[in-house]
């Protein structure tokens, strides 16, 4: 994989349950949410079995064996092609590690993972909050933008 920072970048798999766990804290404390990523953490079975998956991707950013950023995505297998496209689901990198070319070695590996694969795009979707505003430009450097809307079905029916 390609390593444009001093930064080793990984790819987990299910031996890596543990630096998981590493990846939750990264981005627990980088999204500032750690009811999301670390109250209810995954046992280690659960992540063996995810991160043995092919259609889960982690990659870890590492400096001295430390988490410094990490990227997850999913590999979606598409039905009216033979061919899939990668969704990155989540991208931190830490705060005292920004600016140092990791989220950007971070998905050039995944583009090395998806060209393997042989998927025709990775996708990502970005707020439009201020705070944003650094993944925005990242992402409009690689890749082309495309204006959409998102909306969040309940798994669950309402009464109509």
């Amino acid at each position: 994989m390609r390593n444009e920072t001093a930064h080793d970048i990984r790819q987990l798999g299910p031996e890596d349950s543990i630096l998981m766990d590493a990846v939750l804290d990264c981005f627990a404390d980088v999204f500032a949410d750690p009811a999301s990523y670390t109250s209810k953490r995954p046992s280690a079975a659960y992540l063996r079995t995810l991160l043995g998956s092919d259609s889960f991707i982690a990659l870890a950013a590492l400096k001295g064996g430390a988490v410094t950023g990490a990227l997850c995505a999913y590999e979606l297998r598409k039905f009216e092609q033979e061919r899939s496209e990668i969704y990155i689901y989540d991208l931190a990198v830490a705060a005292s590690h920004r600016r140092q070319g990791i989220a950007t070695a971070l998905i050039r590996s995944l583009q090395d993972i998806a060209a393997a694969r042989g998927a025709w795009v990775i996708f990502v979707q970005a707020d439009t909050a201020p705070e944003d505003a650094a993944a925005i430009a990242l992402y409009s450097k690689l890749g082309g933008r495309e204006e959409v809307l998102h909306f969040d079905i309940p798994v669950t029916r309402t009464s109509a």
